[in-house]
């Protein structure tokens, strides 16, 4: 449930309004099967900010993450001397069975981590523009903010640079931290929320992926999904339940001018 309202009801709303808590007061929804005022959702419980990164903190729309899922492709070919074609099958095929292809990959096939993490995240990160309002509003949580991936910590520290937001982040749990095992295994959530003494009755977690959050509700956490309208990858039957989705938004920053403190 997203305070009482459907996930698609509250994209409408999301995308009606300039997000804050001085908009909201006179706002007023086009669908009559909401109601006419609409609160920022309470989430003053929250002390841990969990954020996942590609197409999360900034826009899938920029077309940073094509860049690594080209490179990828490029990479099974050469390794496993296939043609791009059946790499790119096999690439999703790990992908979905297994939560990243790097999984697959090192299971199936004994590839070195480190050597697939270097040359699929050798990418340009200037396709991203920086993220000065998000900057903004994460400066105005209490608490700390944690960014949780599938990725490596030498791509998150380059996109949180080109963003603008590598401040608010002390933390990172990576792939390597999470030893190579991908959300959505709960394995990996025991490990993350145990390297960073996260309570999870105390923590929110964003995600562009319904199945991400899934084990995040499970511990108790917050679960905000962060999707933009024309670019989802949603391919899987598990991406249709969002019954554990807490609340949707496609606009981030806006989502958080709601909830956070005023400066």
């Amino acid at each position: 449930m997203v305070n009482s309202i459907a996930p698609s009801r509250v994209l409408r709303f999301a995308a009606l309004v300039e997000l804050g808590t001085s908009g909201l007061s006179a706002c007023t929804m086009e669908d009559p099967a909401l109601p006419s005022l609409v609160l920022p959702p309470r989430i003053d419980h929250v002390e841990a900010w969990v954020f996942d990164l590609d197409n999360t903190l900034y826009p899938a729309s920029c077309s940073l993450f094509p860049q690594i899922d080209i490179r990828m492709r490029q990479f099974i070919a050469t390794a496993l001397h296939l043609s791009l074609d059946d790499a790119f099958v096999l690439q999703k095929k790990y992908y979905h069975h297994y939560g990243t292809t790097l999984r697959g990959l090192m299971l199936m096939h004994h590839i070195e981590p480190a050597e697939f993490l270097a040359y699929v995240h050798d990418i340009d990160c200037g396709v991203l523009d920086p993220a000065p309002r998000l900057d903004a509003v994460l400066g105005r949580l209490p608490g700390r903010k944690i960014i949780y991936t599938n990725g490596s910590e030498r791509h998150a520290r380059n996109v949180l640079d080109r963003l603008g937001l590598t401040r608010h982040f002390g933390d990172i749990f990576d792939i390597q931290a999470a030893d190579f095992i991908p959300k959505p295994n709960a394995e990996s959530y025991a490990l993350m929320v145990r390297r960073h003494a996260v309570d999870g009755k105390r923590a929110a977690m964003f995600e562009d992926l319904p199945r991400n959050l899934a084990p995040a509700a499970a511990i108790g956490m917050t679960t905000v999904l962060v999707r933009e309208n024309g670019h989802s990858h949603w391919t899987a039957p598990e991406d249709t339940d969002l019954s554990h989705v807490d609340h949707v938004t496609d606009d981030l920053a806006g989502w958080l001018e709601m909830v956070a403190p005023s400066a």
